[in-house]
């Protein structure tokens, strides 16, 4: 038990990099050109003429694809070519495959199948597995897969349903599915495990008298009379037992203990037991029992069981016992011979049930539940085992929605415990993947989308989630589409889309502009200004776009196609006293300003008007002002030709632009954040217009004073000194513009000489 411990919590805090072959298939399945070629005569993919899989890596590769993507025919193609690709066992899960693909992948004759979810196969596939069966030796239909036809007339004929002599594991999990009269058995003498949760037509189990070499039996949800206890005590080889139900109401029995001390006695060999959801466990009165005491001296000893079925096993204790939503409270009780016991006394119990249920999405969810109950209050101490389990059941079980919300809800708290900071790398992949994959499916659902928002608020955003952006980009713009829900999840949503447009590359920019960012934030805009609101969600659509529009002319574009200066002009006149949303919208407009080919389309008397008002702004210190001044400037770097209005004049706008400059203070702590100062440096050119060059040297002065560390080496990796060097010798500039230079210069001289005696870290202790 101690290494397993060990190794689980390495892997909370692990922070190695995935396995090279993980890698490699992962970059496989994102780029089939590289292995495959497309057929032009079916429109399929194969695989190339000179690549050659062995069966480990088939199934690597079919395992990773369906993390990310939905298996078809497209890809079983890839498989068709028996002598270059094996597969041992086909585990499809969500898959959209139809009865052909499944072909190309079953003729690999394999040891296992499992389809669970694959709506699109038809009976005419159990005729494929029937036909191609002879390794097979272990067979699973789950939830939503129509395989096996309801109709028995059409298997009386023939005699069997399933022909797999070898066959040693069968698992069936269709609700309401009848399993019919002595076609089930036939060729299937070799049985060993059998699961038939939640099948009807309990009468029928009968076929299955024949089966005594039962070693597993799983009758979960099965509908029965007590007749059949008659055939279960005859399986002398039977281990494990589940007679469980998931709902109470059919788990009453007219004699409780006699039942269970029937099943009890007549299997010896039976070491796991659950009858979950029963009152097979009887009211809870504690009894002292005498039995047959093999250690004594005596034949027989007194014992105490709170469970009168199990007096038996009392010096025999079961290795399982599933006691989890049993009538009369049995898992609290005390005496009870078992050695792991699933029920909700505890967080022990309610682990050992969310493992042992995991396929069973009714019972599974209420455990979770009681879990998000242990997090919410903070009674619990095994975080990792839990987080595997959540995620475990999320992934597992992604259509169903009340799962995805008790989940997302406990992650929640998980992650900002006590522990948040210590998770790994890998665990917080598969947190972020599990929560977007839920939000996916469930994206008109309020409360999935709210705790998955509000969970990965937890993150550091974008840098926790810059694998999955694109596909988180476009699940939170559907959060924020409609205008008229103004609940937490939009307001969540649009906090985070700002973020994830804040501090990423041009590339994720034009992403989010690709996706509607603009349009969809100006929506909102309107929405607002209609019913004059000035909230929260109105500052961060104007954020978002400041952030969405930096160095990115595109989206400028956008910007103004999409009405944007109108909107700018009504939230000016209709919240003129709101600071930071006249700094957001102004921070976005000196982005639009910065695009050469926009710049005429701000050439607007109104437009000028406001800009040169705004420079006497103190509103938010001086980021108004800096702005505006930033807004003018550009405009005025184009020369006195592109000036095409006569009010306000360029040189009554010139004179304000430098007074401002000169007004503000330079030790000034600023509320912004530039990648790149090309736009900045691209103005120290402008000799014909020194007001340019003014603005551009402050801010470049003001930056390297009050944040050197961020901005110093900046301005000299993108050829700043070098041009502020020929700006010194030239003559247009006023004295107070190559004062400023000569900070910046000094700034950078004297951070480099800082940086360059700063000593290195020592890689190994000091003697």
């Amino acid at each position: 038990m101690a290494h397993k411990v060990v190794a689980e919590i390495t892997s909370l805090y692990d922070t190695s990099p995935d396995s090279l072959l993980e890698i490699c298939l992962e970059y496989l399945v994102e780029h089939l050109n590289i292995v495959t070629d497309l057929d032009h005569t079916t429109r399929w993919r194969k695989l190339k003429e000179d690549i050659i899989l062995p069966a480990e890596i088939c199934e690597k590769f079919l395992e990773i694809y369906q993390r990310i993507n939905r298996i078809n025919d497209n890809i079983a193609n890839l498989f068709r070519d028996r002598f270059r690709t094996r597969l041992d066992a086909i585990k499809l899960r969500n898959s959209r495959i139809t009865d052909e693909g499944f072909r190309f992948l079953m003729e690999h004759k394999p040891q296992e199948v499992e389809l669970i979810q694959c709506e699109y196969l038809s009976p005419m596939s159990l005729e494929t597995i029937n036909r191609n069966s002879r390794n097979l030796v272990s067979l699973k239909f789950g939830p939503a897969t129509h395989v096996l036809a309801q109709d028995e007339s059409a298997y009386k004929q023939r005699g069997f349903i399933i022909f797999a002599p070898r066959l040693r594991r069968l698992t069936i999990h269709k609700r309401g599915l009848a399993i019919f009269h002595l076609l089930l058995l036939k060729p299937l003498s070799n049985l060993t495990h059998l699961d038939l949760s939640e099948c009807a037509s309990a009468g029928s189990i009968w076929a299955l008298t024949r089966l005594r070499n039962l070693r597993s039996l799983v009758l979960h949800s099965v509908h029965w009379t007590k007749d059949i206890t008659d055939w279960i005590i005859g399986l002398r080889a039977l281990q494990h037992l589940d007679i469980s139900q998931s709902n109470e109401r059919h788990g009453k029995y007219l004699n409780p203990n006699e039942v269970l001390t029937k099943l009890v006695t007549s299997l010896p060999a039976l070491v796991s037991l659950d009858i979950s959801g029963t009152n097979l466990a009887g009211t809870g009165a504690a009894t002292l029992s005498t039995v047959n005491d093999s250690t004594s001296d005596k034949m027989e000893t007194e014992v105490r069981c709170d469970i009168p079925g199990l007096v038996s096993r009392v010096n025999n204790p079961l290795n399982f016992l599933g006691l989890y939503g049993t009538h009369h409270g049995a898992c609290k009780r005390h005496d009870i011979p078992a050695k792991v016991i699933s029920g909700d006394a505890n967080e022990k119990q309610i682990l050992i049930a969310a493992a042992a249920y995991m396929e069973r999405p009714v019972m599974l969810t209420r455990v979770l539940n009681d879990l998000y109950y242990l997090f919410r209050y903070e009674n619990n101490t095994n975080v990792l085992r839990a987080l595997n389990v959540v995620l475990d059941a999320m992934d597992r079980h992604v259509s169903e929605k009340h799962i995805q919300i008790s989940g997302s809800a406990t992650l929640f708290y998980i992650v900002k415990g006590k522990e948040k900071e210590r998770i790994g790398i890998k665990m917080k992949k598969r947190i972020i993947t599990a929560l977007l994959d839920g939000m996916d499916a469930h994206l008109g659902d309020d409360t999935m989308m709210r705790n998955g928002c509000l969970t990965l608020c937890e993150f550091k955003i974008p840098n926790d989630v810059l694998f999955e952006y694109e596909r988180a980009v476009q699940i939170l713009l559907s959060g924020v589409t409609d205008v008229n829900q103004e609940g937490s999840v939009q307001r969540i949503a649009i906090y985070l889309l700002n973020s994830l447009a804040c501090q990423v590359d041009g590339k994720q920019k034009r992403f989010l502009g690709n996706q509607g960012a603009i349009g969809k934030m100006l929506n909102l805009i309107s929405d607002r200004l209609n019913r004059r609101i000035c909230d929260d969600v109105l500052e961060v659509a104007w954020s978002t776009m400041w952030n969405v529009t930096d160095e990115t002319p595109q989206n400028c574009q956008r910007f103004l196609e999409n009405r944007g200066m109108e909107f700018f002009l009504a939230c000016l006149k209709n919240f003129p006293d709101n600071e930071e949303l006249l700094r957001n919208m102004m921070g976005l407009l000196g982005n639009v300003a910065e695009v050469g080919e926009l710049r005429p389309q701000l050439m607007n008397k109104l437009f000028l008007t406001v800009f040169y008002d705004l420079l006497d702004s103190s509103s938010d210190g001086i980021e108004v002002s800096y702005n505006a001044a930033g807004v003018l400037a550009h405009m005025a770097s184009d020369g006195p030709g592109a000036w095409t209005v006569d009010e306000p004049s360029r040189v009554c706008v010139l004179h304000r632009v430098a007074t401002a400059v000169e007004r503000w203070d330079l030790h000034a702590e600023r509320n912004i954040n530039y990648r790149s100062f090309e736009p900045i440096l691209s103005l120290l050119h402008a000799h014909h217009t020194p007001q340019c060059q003014h603005w551009a040297v402050w801010a470049l002065a003001n930056l390297t004073t009050v944040y050197p560390e961020k901005y110093c080496n900046l301005v000299e990796a993108e050829g700043g000194l070098r041009l502020l060097n020929i700006l010194l010798n030239h003559p247009a500039p006023y004295d107070q513009i190559k004062n400023l230079a000569c900070i910046v210069i000094n700034n950078c001289t004297k951070y480099a000489v800082r940086d360059a005696s700063t000593p290195p870290i020592p890689t190994t202790p000091d003697n």
